[in-house]
């Protein structure tokens, strides 16, 4: 799988360009729908670097971060040899860490499917789900914390 990635300025968005490789396709060289969770962790990675809070930076501060809900609504297929841009942009970070995804033919703009992830905090030294993002997050994101 063949990547580039490019960042949003001042926005908490970003952009990977992913090649479809043949072992993600079924006989129809239809992108398998099981994939599409892979791209879009790679554009969370990508995103999540753009912030300086990758997961083993979310380790250092504390946290666990799980995905506990995934969405994907499938517009059109992904196909193979086709260079996709999937964009990652996080929503929410208040609660919990919300990105939206899209994913376009990088040639034609045209969609081909969109969904979200939903993402937790969790404390490493007690394993409790914290009811509220802790503050590294907002303070990454370039949040004023302050009342």
């Amino acid at each position: 799988m063949s990547i580039q990635s490019s960042a949003t300025p001042n926005q908490h968005s970003h952009d990977v360009i992913i090649n479809v490789p043949f072992h993600d396709v079924d006989s129809a060289q239809i992108a398998w729908h099981g994939h599409y969770a892979k791209y879009f962790e790679v554009a969370r990675c990508a995103l999540l670097e753009t912030i300086n809070y990758n997961y083993l930076e979310m380790s250092e501060s504390g946290y666990f971060w799980p995905v506990v809900d995934m969405r994907i609504r499938y517009i059109n297929p992904a196909l193979f040899g086709q260079k996709i841009r999937v964009n990652a942009t996080i929503t929410e970070w208040e609660n919990r860490l919300r990105i939206d995804y899209r994913i376009f033919d990088a040639e034609t703009g045209k969609r081909l499917t969109k969904g979200h992830t939903v993402q937790v905090a969790v404390s490493m030294t007690t394993k409790e789900l914290l009811l509220a993002s802790p503050p590294i997050l907002a303070q990454k994101l370039g949040l004023d914390t302050t009342p």
